[in-house]
């Protein structure tokens, strides 16, 4: 990027910056309005009260469940850099939002281990110099030290030495040249499927269930669905059919809570997961409910009665609602790297996976493991995780994790 285009990004963040500074102001006086009305209608209610010598308690308005929405930030490198990938993706000035932009700089910030041994060492060794056959071999070793896997490695590597034979290739060219073709990498599985953006389908039951091993983060980002479903207006519930990890059901219940979605689970010890969901599908047909979340026990691939388990669930799902859309979702930890992997080839062989949900992409260097998935399970990811917040799981957006990784300094 030359000094006039650096000159031209910031001028632009800086208008979006004013805009959504004047925006939250906007906002926050509008909600002291409200909140100053609310106090006054409480009192006038308890005014109202003090007649009676026990105060009846239905009366009063219960206070609905809100999760804070993000503040705008500095106007720092995050925010440009942050804005300038929006602007790339068509959006216009007055159409970026405070809340995308808290997501990119997350983003950003949680690959930030992974491009420190990549792409900052890196440039540190390409500089405004060309690419040559050694500096491609050290971004080999850079891309496997990033999990990035032999054969998405093998791909890129042998894409740049054609390039290197017809051509001079510079330091800003060659990262250039690597974005795009990590991003065909990533984007050939999701291509594959038919389905850009992962989205229930409306006017069906869809069924989604949740599989992987334990400690990876499965029950988390469940909730995280359900609440970003829930905000897009989707008619969401929960099966906890994770009867085999005691605190699976009470962790579920407490982020339905926080989305306003209901649960269906059974207290029983070691109750039926088969049974769970058996109920959850009556429940959601009673209610016309659009996207049924499924929690299944962590299956360590070695285990072949939870494995049984899975293909149980998957036979009363077929029996009851034969035209539901079923959706299998393995989620992997970003932080556990080749092993990460490891459980994507075991998963793909036995649960008929349509899809990958990456999390605790924040704080790990093993970021590249998510193109390892992409070409060696040809698994598209539907989903990432970057942060512990309800909010910080959206769906996965191949340009924005691609700059997210290779941002330079």
């Amino acid at each position: 990027m030359t000094n006039t285009d650096s000159d031209n990004s910031r001028e632009w963040a800086s208008q979006a910056y004013a805009l959504l500074k004047k925006r939250q102001e906007e906002q926050k006086q509008e909600l002291q309005k409200q909140e100053e009305q609310k106090q006054e209608l409480q009192k006038q209610e308890e005014q109202k009260q003090e007649l009676i010598e026990k105060p009846n308690n239905e009366n009063i308005p219960e206070l609905s469940k809100t999760i804070a929405e993000p503040e705008l930030g500095e106007f720092d490198d995050n925010f440009t850099w942050s804005a300038m990938v929006l602007a790339a993706q068509g959006k216009k000035i007055n159409q970026i939002s405070i809340d995308e932009i808290d997501w990119l700089t997350k983003l950003r910030r949680g690959l930030e281990e992974t491009r420190k041994g990549f792409v900052t060492e890196l440039l540190d060794k390409l500089g405004d110099d060309p690419l040559t056959p050694e500096s491609l071999d050290d971004l080999e070793t850079l891309l496997i030290r990033a999990d990035v896997g032999i054969d998405s490695t093998d791909k890129v590597i042998s894409s740049l030495r054609t390039k290197l034979n017809e051509e001079v290739v510079g330091g800003e060219a060659g990262i250039k040249f690597l974005k795009k073709e990590l991003k065909l990498i990533i984007d050939k599985p999701i291509k594959n499927s038919g389905t850009d953006i992962l989205v229930p389908k409306k006017g069906k039951l869809n069924i989604w269930l949740l599989v992987g091993v334990n400690g990876v983060g499965k029950t988390t980002t469940l909730g995280k669905l359900a609440y970003l479903s829930s905000k897009s207006n989707y008619t969401t519930l929960i099966a906890a059919a994770d009867t085999f990890r005691a605190a699976a059901v009470e962790q579920l219940k407490v982020w339905g809570d926080r989305s306003n979605v209901d649960v269906i689970s059974n207290q029983s010890k070691n109750a039926d997961p088969a049974a769970v969901v058996f109920d959850a599908i009556n429940s959601a047909k009673k209610r016309n409910i659009e996207l049924l979340l499924v929690d299944t026990a962590g299956r360590l691939q070695t285990k072949n009665n939870l494995m049984d388990e899975l293909s149980k669930i998957k036979k009363i799902i077929d029996k009851k609602v034969p035209d539901a859309i079923i959706e299998s979702l393995l989620v992997l930890d970003a932080s556990q790297g080749q092993n990460g992997l490891k459980q994507a080839k075991s998963f793909a062989k036995s649960a008929d996976l349509s899809g990958a949900i990456i999390t605790k992409l924040d704080g790990t260097s093993r970021g590249g493991v998510s193109l390892a998935v992409s070409e060696e399970v040809n698994l598209p990811i539907r989903f990432i995780g970057a942060g512990e917040g309800i909010k910080d799981l959206r769906p996965f957006n191949s340009y924005e994790f691609v700059e997210a990784m290779l941002a330079d300094k």
